[in-house]
């Protein structure tokens, strides 16, 4: 059996991102661990400049005075979107099996890639202006701690983010 690929996901995985994976699979049998993080741990400044930056002013400004999430429907949402990745990605690999993390998504992913011996770890997110543009990024960070390339692709798309 070959290595498992880790997957850390904000978004939920849909028919584009199976597309993406099946071809990083290619026919083999490694399995495949879908992350998805409790909190997404984002910055209101950074999010404040990233919706500036789509211009999307009104957004940037509904979230500048938005309260903070209640755990409880972060959690939440992170279970719908964990059980909706899983399952677009059913019959890929060696299998699909993933779980929520907590403590941090960079983090976690650095565990289970280190937990599983994994050789490959791949990230889907939105763009994000910001972040990506000064290599803050969830792949970019995990990069720099496993000292191993980690895929950044874009959610729904076959656009790759530069990690």
């Amino acid at each position: 059996m070959s290595d498992p690929i880790v997957i850390l996901t904000e978004e939920p995985l849909g028919a584009d991102d199976r597309v993406n994976i099946e071809r990083l699979v290619d026919g083999g049998d490694a399995p495949l661990v879908v992350l998805v993080p409790a909190n997404t741990e984002r910055h209101l400044l950074v999010d404040f400049l990233e919706n500036l930056s789509m211009l999307d002013i009104a957004k940037a400004f509904r979230e500048l005075t938005a309260h903070a999430p209640d755990p409880a429907e972060e959690r939440a949402a992170a279970d719908a979107t964990l059980a909706t990745s899983v399952s677009a990605l059913e019959g890929l690999g060696g299998g699909v099996a993933g779980e929520v993390v907590d403590g941090g998504a960079v983090n976690g992913l650095v565990a289970k890639v280190k937990e599983l011996g994994a050789a490959q770890a791949v990230v889907i997110t939105r763009p994000h202006a910001v972040s990506d543009t000064f290599h803050t990024d969830w792949a970019n960070r995990a990069q720099d701690k496993l000292g191993l390339p980690v895929l950044h692709l874009y959610a729904g798309s076959g656009f790759i983010g530069d990690s």
